[in-house]
């Protein structure tokens, strides 16, 4: 069966980095986009960045130039560089991986929660 698990999150001071990763297991999502949402506390969840299968990224403005989403397609990972953390982002962050060609498949991890706080 399809799974992702999401690792890397935990507690960290404002400034700091962490390097989120999404393993997915099951099958090859080399034509998958795969992307990293964020929900805190009484919000809806939002998209914080994506990558397609050709590489091209898209942010939400409240990332852009310190989040740095990639991939590794030979390992089917995602991964989410995140450098200057604010309180802010403090939220559970949850992979998604979806097909480029079709709308029948869309998979989403548990979450891993990230805590930005001094």
């Amino acid at each position: 069966q399809v799974q992702l698990v999401e690792s890397g999150g935990g507690l960290v001071q404002p400034g700091g980095s962490l390097r989120l990763s999404c393993a997915a297991s099951g099958k090859s999502f080399t034509i998958y986009t795969m992307g990293w949402y964020r929900q805190a506390p009484g919000k809806q969840r939002e998209l914080v960045a994506g990558i397609t299968s050709g590489g091209s990224t898209n942010y939400a403005d409240s990332v852009k130039g310190r989040f740095t989403i990639s991939r590794d397609n030979a390992k089917n990972t995602v991964y989410l560089q995140m450098n200057s953390l604010k309180p802010e982002d403090t939220a559970v962050y949850y992979c998604n991986v979806r097909s480029d060609y079709s709308t029948l498949y869309n998979y989403w991890g548990q979450g891993t929660q990230v805590t930005v706080s001094s």
